[in-house]
């Protein structure tokens, strides 16, 4: 049977609106309001009876949460390490280190200093989703799997899925509570957009 897996992205914190990098920052009243509101949405197309994991983050497992959702944390579903950047508004980097912050946005190898390049986070992502797509249990495999996680691993799993280079990452927009939906059957993982 195949396994089916549903991605969402944690809802809005004050961070994002702020162009800062995430500092394992908590969901405020209008994050918090949006996933509410979106709730009946998504529980609609998360299957009650599926597996469910969660990054450690404080922000997704408060949204998974908000969601009814019983999830796992899984450290392979943490955000991007964005290293000395984190915490920091995007703003303040362009002046600051306007030559890394452009190499970062458009290179796929580059990493914030002592961070995590997007090629990183797809092999990352990639080793989560293969390990997912050979794990044994009919449980599992019949009633699917959710995972609360954050935009930049959905881009990552869309790459790895369709087997496309990091270099398309700039070009994949994921929105906060979005849902991507993929599938694996014999080791081979699909994306399905649309499918929700």
């Amino acid at each position: 049977m195949d396994t089916r897996l549903l991605l969402v992205s944690h809802a809005s914190t004050a961070a994002q609106r702020a162009g800062r990098f995430p500092a394992d920052d908590p969901l405020d009243a209008r994050g918090r309001a949006e996933t509410e509101a979106a709730a009946a949405r998504l529980r609609g197309a998360l299957p009650g009876d599926a597996s469910a994991f969660v990054s450690p983050a404080v922000c997704a497992r408060e949204t998974a949460f908000v969601l009814g959702l019983d999830a796992t944390p899984d450290d392979a579903l943490a955000d991007m390490n964005y290293g000395n950047w984190q915490g920091r508004r995007l703003a303040d980097l362009a002046i600051d280190a306007p030559q890394e912050l452009a190499a970062w946005t458009h290179d796929p190898d580059a990493a914030p200093p002592g961070g995590e390049s997007f090629s990183q986070l797809v092999r990352r992502m990639g080793q989560w989703l293969d390990a997912l797509g050979t794990t044994s249990g009919a449980s599992r495999r019949a009633h699917g799997v959710i995972a609360v996680t954050h935009a930049p691993l959905l881009r990552a799993a869309i790459v790895h899925a369709t087997g496309a280079s990091p270099t398309v990452f700039p070009r994949i927009e994921i929105a906060p509570l979005s849902v991507v939906e993929l599938r694996c059957s014999q080791r081979v993982w699909t994306w399905w957009p649309g499918a929700l």
